[in-house]
């Protein structure tokens, strides 16, 4: 299993234990073997066992090789050992004695036969395997493929190609027995390398691919597990779970594996159960058994046509089956009363006051803000009511702030001259007056108040606009104040029916 500093670091590699993919616990490679006598010295007349075991492809591959150099290699090191027709490269994951025992396990002979280690790996065995292994990936694929074309039903699972590239494995599933002696032809010319077929069962593949399992680890086939047993609904049963194929099965599509950890627990704790005890008579009628809970040790009865259990313990299931083989029925089943022990909560010394702190500071914060926000909004509704010339609504200002300016003594330039009088007023108009009239003064600006010193112009008596006289050559516009006349008011007179304008496509020039 992975040790605890393991984690991903820089460019994919182990950042906890610094061994860059040899971690000394089996971590970082599947399939490892823990070396426990590694640290035991052997005795002098002892020599090292001079078979060591190489892993291939992370650990996907294993194989047995002996050590002719006579050089101590340690776990994790990478060797150059004999392949088919060349060398391939592989990680060096167990020595010493252990070897002893896995070769015993996978049924490995320690014959003459078994190849032999060359050399340490050098940069140029390295850089070679690496293009080689570079181009699994895209082999597969193109395998994928060809397989296809030629109508067999089989899956490839995996491509291993040699550190040298002489020759390619191909890892395939099928149902049934296929005949690719075509498709070998296929593949040696497509990839020029000698081509091996190895057929490999569902729990394999799973175990080649990898993935996370229903408990949150890694898939045990792919981290330690090497011998796959069979696994039959009959383990579901002893341990009481629900025969649901989609819960009971594993990525393979197979009953999972872990099924079997605790059988043998479950078949120990069976034992105290009566098996003869599936049927009970009282004199209420049978009772028929439902489930056995091992855990409580209770058995679970029911009557027929009633949905409701009634759990007994195990001495009172073999009283009265005792009772039944005499002959004699029992008044009543005497069930146990199930208490459901729910755990107490404990008091933090808090209590939940949400909603009961008032912040003041917060709050009147808030209000400020929305005013100011509401005080902003009429503000620029009224100047843009000021530029159409429409009337202000009830209760907002005449004029938007920063367009009427404050009255002086003084007239400026660009403005008429003020000849009222301070405390002469204009008096409001009734509104009376205003309806008959039918002329509003305009919204948006100002209005001014008529001399009273001046006479009357003519064409406010008239009713009508008088055109202004042509501006001629180098004549500049009276300014007031300074001699010339003062600016005429065009506001048009106060009465219900206005005369056309007979110039109204003429535009006198203002200022005249």
């Amino acid at each position: 299993m992975a040790c605890a500093g393991c984690g991903t670091g820089v460019e994919g590699k182990p950042s906890g234990c610094k061994s860059n993919g040899g971690c000394s616990t089996g971590g970082c490679n599947r399939l490892n073997v823990f070396d426990w006598l590694s640290n035991i010295p052997l005795g002098d007349s002892l020599a090292p066992f001079d078979i060591i075991e190489v892993s291939f492809n992370n650990g996907s591959r294993k194989d047995f090789f002996r050590n002719v150099t006579k050089q101590f290699f340690d776990k994790g090191e990478m060797v150059t050992v004999e392949g088919v027709s060349g060398f391939d490269v592989g990680t060096v994951s167990l020595t010493g004695e252990l070897v002893k025992l896995q070769m015993k396990k996978r049924r490995a002979e320690d014959t003459p036969e078994v190849k032999k280690v060359l050399r340490r790996s050098t940069n140029d065995d390295l850089q070679r395997m690496n293009d080689n292994k570079s181009r699994e990936k895209e082999a597969l694929i193109k395998s994928r493929a060809l397989a296809r074309n030629l109508g067999l039903e089989m899956k490839l699972a995996e491509v291993e190609i040699q550190a040298d590239g002489r020759k390619a494995t191909f890892f395939y599933t099928a149902d049934d027995r296929v005949d690719f002696r075509e498709l070998i032809k296929v593949y040696a010319s497509e990839f020029r390398a000698k081509v091996e077929m190895r057929q490999i069962g569902a729990r394999q593949e799973a175990g080649k691919v990898g993935g996370i399992g229903s408990c949150g680890r890694e898939l045990c086939c792919s981290t330690w597990l090497s011998d796959f047993k069979s696994v039959n609904t009959t383990a579901a049963r002893y341990q009481n779970l629900s025969i649901n194929q989609a819960k009971l099965s594993g990525q393979c599509g197979r009953l999972k594996c872990c099924l079997n950890y605790e059988l043998d627990t479950y078949l120990d704790a069976l034992k105290d159960f009566p098996d003869d005890a599936d049927n009970i008579e009282t004199a209420g009628g049978v009772a028929h058994l439902q489930k056995r809970d091992i855990f409580k040790s209770l058995m679970w009865y029911s009557y027929e046509g009633s949905n409701k259990q009634y759990p007994l313990t195990i001495s009172r299931a073999k009283e009265i089956r005792l009772l039944n083989k005499q002959g004699i029925k029992p008044d009543d089943l005497k069930p146990v009363e199930v208490v459901t022990a729910k755990p107490k909560e404990t008091d933090l010394g808090y209590a939940d006051v949400v909603g009961l702190i008032s912040l003041k500071s917060l709050e009147k914060t808030a209000q400020k803000r929305k005013q100011k926000d509401k005080d902003k909004q009429k503000q620029q509704r009224g100047g843009e009511r000021g530029e159409r010339g429409e009337r202000p609504e009830r209760g907002e200002p005449k004029q938007a702030q920063g367009q009427s300016q404050p009255r002086t003594d003084s007239p400026k330039a660009g403005q008429r001259p003020d000849n009222r009088q301070q405390g002469d007023r204009k008096p409001k108009p009734d509104n009376r007056q205003r309806q008959q009239g039918g002329g509003q003064p305009k919204q948006g600006r100002e209005q001014q108040p008529r001399n009273e010193q001046q006479p009357p112009r003519p064409e406010q008596q008239q009713g009508q606009r008088q055109p202004a006289a042509p501006k001629q050559p180098g004549q500049q516009p009276a300014q007031p104040g300074q001699g010339g006349a003062p600016r005429q008011d065009r506001r048009p007179p106060r009465h219900k029916h206005r005369p056309p304008n007979p110039n109204k496509n003429n535009n006198p020039e203002k200022g005249q």
